[in-house]
């Protein structure tokens, strides 16, 4: 017997072989009805697909033999993988010096052998596709072809399975840093909430303890302070509220009319009646996520009052349903947003750059939130606008 030289790019075959992560691994449908085809087609009671290990030849699929790994030192596959040819064949191990006194052949009757080097895209072979039988013979070009040919659909399904373990590590990956950039917003959220509120709460108190006490510049440096104390408590809020909404959807879905549900929201997003408010009647029961839904029309109407620079301020909510989702659209006749921003405004921390009606600017984060809430309901949200006239926000949310 002689065993397979070693190739000289071992270290590095050794690794790729390494990488597909299907050393060990438990058997496999799309495997093992690969080693069953080759076994008709080639009318071979035996067919494996290989890998060349270290010191061992591990099957990753076998049909018709008994073992799931043998030596390395007396694998067939060793040969075939430092094989010029495209397809290695002994059509009778026992009159071969590299294989007569081989132990697959003395102890498995293992006669003919013919194997496919599987070859991945950088040029490394991995192992093999092969088939035994007990007997010398031969393969016509049809079974060559086919044997040939199943052994690229092997590399398929060993690439496959390296790009689903890399996909599935990136998203382990990226949960852990979410939840980790969950747990900082919520930490650095909640350390800075409470000094601010002290800052908040001193600068109101100086101010009232000094009424008429404070020159012009000492008034306009305290309604400054005031002022930056408020945007930097709206930013710090809206950012603990876009890492938190995730939270809003672990609540199931609930039944309520349309009607109860735009009730509500202006409830919360309308506390004076200064605010010309009208919506589609519509008494049906919807099935929804009811606090998810809220938080939606909660950000939209209260930015249509906010921007807006009108006497009256005028909302009309419609709504409509398809044979798949919810579908609503909040129109105001406020600012209007231009063109050039249209693209970009649900993105995180993007604004308008413009004022509301207190003289605060917005933090870009509200709309930001209600893409993603929208989004995860598998729903969609766009807008149309004309400066000076208002604006159309559309969202679906799926039944």
């Amino acid at each position: 017997m002689i065993e397979a030289p070693t190739p000289n790019n071992e270290i590095e075959r050794q690794r790729a072989v390494e990488s597909y992560n299907l050393l060990d691994s438990f058997p496999e449908d799309s495997y093992d009805n690969i080693t069953e085809i080759i076994c008709y087609i080639a009318k071979a009671p035996i067919s494996l697909i290989t890998l060349l290990d270290n010191d061992r030849n591990y099957i990753k699929s076998n049909c018709g033999f008994p073992l799931n790994e043998s030596p390395r030192n007396i694998s067939f596959c060793g040969h075939a993988i430092q094989s010029e040819d495209e397809i290695m064949i002994v059509e009778d191990a026992r009159k071969e010096k590299r294989f007569h006194d081989n132990p697959l052949v003395k102890n498995h009757n293992a006669i003919f052998y013919a194997g496919v080097p599987l070859v991945n895209p950088k040029g490394y072979k991995l192992g093999t596709l092969c088939v035994y039988d007990h007997e010398p013979r031969q393969l016509d070009e049809a079974q060559k072809k086919a044997l040939i040919a199943m052994s690229k659909q092997v590399v398929r399904l060993f690439e496959q399975h390296k790009q689903n373990k890399t996909l599935k590590d990136i998203k382990n990956k990226l949960e852990k840093r979410n939840l980790e950039l969950d747990k900082f917003a919520s930490i650095v959220s909640h350390d800075l909430k409470s000094p601010l509120a002290n800052i908040i709460s001193l600068t109101e108190l100086l101010e009232q303890e000094n009424e008429g006490k404070l020159n012009a510049d000492s008034k306009t440096y305290l309604n400054y302070l005031k002022s930056s104390s408020s945007s930097l408590k709206d930013y710090i809020d809206g950012i603990l509220l876009y890492y938190k909404n995730d939270l809003l959807h672990s609540f199931k879905k609930e039944s309520l009319t349309f009607n109860t549900l735009i009730l509500e929201a202006k409830k919360i997003a309308i506390p004076k009646n200064d605010i010309k408010l009208e919506y589609s009647e519509n008494i049906e029961n919807i099935n929804i996520n009811k606090p998810v839904a809220l938080q939606i029309l909660v950000n939209l109407i209260t930015n249509a009052i906010k921007y807006n620079d009108k006497n009256t301020t005028e909302i009309m909510i419609g709504f409509e349903t398809s044979s798949s989702h919810y579908l609503f659209s909040i129109k105001d006749n406020g600012n209007g947003i231009p063109v050039d921003k249209l693209n970009s405004i649900f993105d995180l921390f993007t604004t308008l750059g413009q004022k509301d009606k207190d003289g605060n600017l917005g933090t870009g984060i509200g709309l930001a939130t209600v893409k993603k809430l929208v989004e995860n309901q598998g729903g969609d949200i766009s807008v149309t606008s004309t400066e000076g006239v208002g604006s159309t926000f559309s969202f679906s949310i799926k039944k």
